[in-house]
C-alpha cells in the first residue's frame, strides 16, 4: 500500500509521484495512453497532472488532447474513483479571454469538466502569473468555481515568489480562496527557479509543491551522455549545454544507483520527493516499461548522504 502524503493545506492525499499528462494524445496514442494510466493507477498511483493547452504546440492540434484522452480513459476504465485529477488554466487562449480573465476562467473550467467527462476537478492550478487581472479578482472566479462545487483545490504554477505571497496576501484580505499548491519547474540540475524565496514562503506556510520537469526533459534518465546521443529526440538539441556544465551530476548518480540499485529516473523523482516542501513530483511516461520504472520512485528512500552527494553536485 503506498503512503499517501497531504498536499500542503488542502483535504488532498496522494502519492509521492504524480502523472504528467501532457504525452497523452501527441507522443502516446489512445491504446498507449490507457496503458500507462492503468499500469500508474495499479502502482500505486493516484494524481494525473493535465492542463487545457495540452498540446496545442502539435500541428493540428488545438488544445484540450491531453484531457480529452483521459476523459476517455476515465469513462471506459470507470476508475474516476480511484484518481485525482489536477488541470489548469492560463496559456490556452478562448472563449472569455486569455490568461486569467475571469470570464476565460469561467469557460475554460466547464470546457475541461466536458472534456474530462467529470463533475469536480480536484486541483485547478493558474497555469501562469497574469499581471494584467488584479489577483483578487482572479481568485474570486476560482472561488465561483468552488462554491459551484466544479472544483475542489486551487493551486499556481510558474509564479515567483512575490506574487504567489502577494496573490495570497489579497486572498486573506478579500475572504477568497488560497492557493495551496505551487507547481514549479525543478529538479537536480534547475533549482534556481524554486529553491531560496520561494520554497521558503511554500514550506512555512504550507503550500504543498508539485514541481515538473522532474527528470530535466530526459537529461537526468541518463539517455544523454554523449554528443552522439543527442539526436535520440526532438529535445536532444537542448541537452548539450547540460553535458559540458552538468556532467558531475550524473557521476554522482550514477554513483548512487551502485549503491541501491536504483535507475536514474528513480533517483532523480526520489531525490525530489525529500526536497523541503515537495509533495510529488511530476514524472511522464508514453509506456508501461516507463512508468513501472517511474513508480519503483516512490519505495525508494535516500540516505542523508545520498541526498547531500547528489545535492552538492547539483548546486
Amino acid at each position: 500500500m503506498t503512503s499517501l502524503r497531504r498536499l500542503g493545506a488542502t483535504d488532498l492525499h496522494i502519492a509521492p509521484l504524480v502523472l504528467g499528462g501532457n504525452v497523452f494524445g501527441w507522443t502516446a496514442d489512445q491504446d498507449a495512453s490507457f496503458a500507462v494510466l492503468d499500469a500508474f493507477v495499479a502502482g500505486g498511483g493516484t494524481m494525473i497532472d493535465t492542463a487545457d493547452v495540452y498540446s496545442a504546440w502539435v500541428p493540428g492540434h488545438q488544445g484540450g488532447e491531453s484531457e480529452t484522452m483521459i476523459g476517455n480513459w476515465l469513462k471506459s476504465s470507470g476508475k474516476r474513483g480511484d484518481v485525482l485529477i489536477a488541470t489548469k488554466v492560463g496559456m490556452l487562449p478562448g472563449e472569455g479571454g486569455e490568461k486569467l480573465a475571469p470570464a476565460r476562467i469561467a469557460a475554460a473550467c466547464d470546457a475541461s469538466l466536458r472534456r474530462l467527462g467529470v463533475d469536480t476537478i480536484d486541483l485547478y492550478f493558474a497555469h501562469q502569473d497574469d499581471d494584467a487581472v488584479a489577483q483578487e479578482d482572479a481568485l474570486a472566479a476560482f472561488g465561483k468555481l468552488i462554491d459551484a462545487g466544479k472544483i475542489r483545490a486551487l493551486g499556481a504554477s510558474n509564479f515567483h515568489a512575490k506574487r504567489l505571497k502577494s496573490a495570497n496576501d489579497a486572498a486573506k484580505a478579500h475572504g477568497l480562496p488560497h492557493y495551496h499548491v505551487l507547481q514549479p519547474e525543478y529538479n537536480l540540475v534547475s533549482r534556481q527557479k524554486f529553491e531560496g524565496e520561494l520554497q521558503d514562503y511554500c514550506v512555512v506556510n504550507n503550500i504543498g509543491v508539485v514541481p515538473y520537469y522532474g527528470l530535466a526533459s530526459g537529461f537526468l534518465t541518463g539517455k544523454y551522455r554523449s554528443a552522439d546521443d543527442l539526436g535520440q529526440s526532438v529535445r536532444g538539441g537542448r541537452m548539450g549545454e547540460l553535458l559540458d556544465s552538468k556532467a558531475d551530476v550524473l557521476a554522482a548518480m550514477d554513483a548512487v544507483a551502485a549503491e541501491t540499485g536504483a535507475s536514474l529516473a528513480q533517483i532523480a523523482l526520489a531525490w525530489l520527493a525529500a526536497q523541503p516542501g515537495v509533495t510529488a513530483p511530476i514524472a511522464s511516461a508514453t509506456s508501461i516499461k516507463q512508468v513501472e520504472d517511474l513508480l519503483g520512485a516512490i519505495a525508494l528512500e535516500l540516505s542523508d548522504d545520498q541526498l547531500e552527494r547528489l545535492s552538492m553536485a547539483g548546486a
